[in-house]
């Protein structure tokens, strides 16, 4: 009981210094975004530099996390300006901290609450990700209409097909938003397994979890011919290829998944619906 107690602890003072940390780096990084964006603004109409350096932060705040162990596997594209609908499973806010490892830059659809938070909602808006409305069909399309315009601009974009992560840890349907934009711009899907930033940050715990997280980017996708006819193809093939890089990662990691039974899954997949508005909205 008393270990526990000292790991709880432990746990509470680290998990505070790396929310200071994190807040600290959103300070300094902002101004930085800013003129960044400013100064490149006539030439760089999707904002490629100014993402670029707002990602540089993940890195240092992990490296003074000692809490998180990151790392990437896998090798990027050479074209990355292609552009890319990169797509990947999601365990947790702290996905998109890990996934900004990568040396390159994407345009994220993000929950439009995290958009609203001051200075870091204001950084994100400098480096234009795409502000998201869970559960809202006309914000859904509002996005997929500014990813576009993005991918336009030669920017790749970054896409949480599930929609939210599960309760279970188990991955979910993929919806049809990412495919469809794929498709329809005859743009390559990269996809990309995502292992260990569920133990990162758990749901309803502002304490962090002491874990080991990686990313791997998987070979690339083409839809070169395909119609929309095809996505649900696409959709299962892209979804079959990031559930078995999934389970590389935890094999090699020697990760054992809890075990969960069918009634607790089922009522927790119904809450992941009900609070994502999937059962509204399944694509």
């Amino acid at each position: 009981m008393l270990g526990e107690m000292e790991s709880k602890v432990v746990r509470s003072v680290l998990s505070i210094w790396s929310w200071l940390v994190l807040g600290a780096l959103v300070l300094i990084f902002t101004p930085i975004v800013a003129v960044v964006r400013l100064v490149t603004m006539p030439f760089d109409k999707g904002a490629y530099a100014a993402g670029y350096v707002f990602r540089k932060l993940t890195p240092i705040h992990s490296a003074l996390s000692p809490l998180w162990k990151f790392s990437t596997s896998g090798s990027l594209p050479d074209d990355m300006r292609r552009p890319y609908v990169a797509v990947a499973n999601h365990e947790s806010f702290v996905d998109i901290l890990l996934i900004s490892h990568l040396p390159t830059e994407f345009k994220w659809l993000s929950k439009a609450e995290i958009m609203r938070i001051p200075v870091l909602g204001w950084m994100m808006r400098l480096a234009r990700d795409i502000p998201l409305e869970r559960g809202d069909t006309t914000s859904g399309r509002a996005a997929l209409d500014q990813a576009r315009e993005r991918l336009d601009t030669n920017v790749s974009v970054m896409i949480f097909p599930e929609g939210t992560r599960s309760r279970t840890g188990e991955m979910r349907k993929f919806r049809a938003g990412a495919f469809k934009l794929a498709i329809e711009g005859q743009h390559p899907i990269l996809p990309m397994a995502v292992h260990g930033t569920r133990d990162c940050l758990r749901k309803s715990d502002w304490r962090l979890g002491r874990a080991r997280a990686e990313v791997r980017v998987l070979e690339p996708i083409p839809t070169e011919g395909l119609t929309e006819n095809d996505l649900p193809e696409l959709r299962e093939k892209v979804r079959a290829a990031i559930e078995q890089g999934r389970q590389d990662l935890r094999n090699e990691h020697s990760y054992v998944p809890p075990v969960i039974g069918e009634a607790e899954a089922a009522a927790a997949e119904a809450a992941d619906a009900a609070r994502s508005g999937s059962t509204r909205h399944s694509d």
